[in-house]
């Protein structure tokens, strides 16, 4: 199976290769979206999708035009944009819980603060249950957790549900540089936001793309007609959603763009999502396959050991036939990925001797719980 490393231009690259291979056939690469795949050859808008289910229907278009000739069971990892919106909102209900709040509830009233996130989302259902949807609540109240303290978060109603936005308390604003708890810039905002999650997640093992919801104070004459129970300062300190994702080690302006990638396969007339996993066999492959079938095939084994490949001329006594390389690549597999599902498909590339050293790709699926020919 031939693996290309695309350069700047990938389809100029794949070109360069085919011309110093005459079968023009590239069995497995990576390639990346360009702009012009999305707005020329597609016709859209954007340069993203909206939905992974128009990534799968249109994807196979580009390949088609970039890479004519390719043949069946190539196999490409496509790498492309989608468009997964996080909307930001300026608080519309500014609250701060009150001794009366805490007093209502059995749970809360003994020390008048909250003790259990459970406990705030109740409370929310109680009083805001029935607000719009998308509807922010900048809320202000206190929690104990080993001690007491004040906390501002932000929650948003959406579908009939809360989504938490992390807020900054009042030390976390002096902190970030800040004289009172709110910025006075979005810029300011959006410039030390990211350095204020690096050092607050700093000790947990955040996952690559996660994104965090903050929610932060920016103070502004801009009133918009702001539904606002608050003193004067409330009307002048305004709430808003800002979204960031974590891409390596460093926290970025969610841009409301990921990318995420699909595999598609070739089936000799068109592409269509694959989830083919391409594998080549190690030594230790081979090495368990020898102890699998060592009994059965003795002169195969003992030269696929010997030499680290199956010897694929017919007629000779170590001789592997598709069937008991079929019947080796099974038990492999199922120790290999015991949980596969059906129709997982697999690309198994292995080395063999047919007069020279080379390699041959054996495609897989796995059918009625077992590994068969595609």
């Amino acid at each position: 199976m031939a693996v290309l490393a695309l350069g700047c231009d990938p389809v100029e690259d794949i070109n360069d290769s085919l011309a110093e291979n005459e079968a023009g056939i590239v069995d497995e690469f990576s390639y990346t979206l360009t702009e012009d795949d999305y707005k020329e050859t597609l016709g859209l808008d954007y340069a993203n999708f909206n939905t992974i289910d128009d990534a799968r229907d249109l994807i196979p278009q580009v390949l088609e035009e970039n890479f004519p000739f390719l043949g069946a069971n190539s196999l490409s990892t496509v790498t492309y944009d989608l468009y997964q919106p996080v909307q930001t909102e300026r608080s519309l209900i500014v609250y701060t819980v009150t001794t009366e709040d805490y007093d209502s509830y059995p749970d809360t009233e003994e020390f008048d603060n909250f003790d259990d996130e459970d406990q705030i989302y109740t409370f929310l259902d109680d009083k805001y249950g029935d607000v719009d949807n998308r509807t922010l609540i900048s809320l202000t109240y206190k929690f104990y957790d080993g001690s007491a303290q004040t906390l501002n978060n932000g929650f948003l109603r959406v579908n009939g549900s809360w989504q938490f936005a992390l807020g900054l308390t009042n030390a976390e604003y002096n902190e970030v540089g800040q004289g009172f708890a709110n910025f006075n810039t979005e810029d300011e905002a959006l410039r030390k936001l990211p350095i204020f999650l690096k050092d607050k997640f700093k000790y947990d093992d955040v996952a690559e793309g996660t994104i965090k919801s903050v929610m932060y104070k920016l103070y502004t004459t801009d009133e918009d007609d702001i539904d606002n129970d608050g003193s004067v300062e409330d009307r002048a300190t305004y709430s808003y959603i800002a979204n960031f994702i974590l891409i390596g080690s460093e926290w970025e302006v969610y841009n409301n763009v990921v990318s995420q990638t699909l595999q598609f396969g070739n089936d000799g007339s068109t592409w269509i999502p694959d989830n083919t996993i391409s594998y080549s066999l190690v030594a230790a492959d081979y090495a368990f396959i020898a102890s699998e079938l060592g009994d059965t095939y003795p002169a195969q084994t003992s030269s696929m050991t010997q030499y680290g490949n199956m010897d694929r001329r017919s007629g000779n006594a170590a001789f592997w036939s598709d069937d008991m390389i079929l019947e080796a690549f099974n038990l492999l597999l199922n120790d290999l990925d015991p949980s596969a599902e059906e129709g997982q498909k697999y690309a198994v590339t292995f080395d063999i001797y047919n007069g020279s050293n080379t390699t041959e790709t054996f495609f897989l699926i796995k059918t009625d719980g077992v590994w068969v020919m595609q």
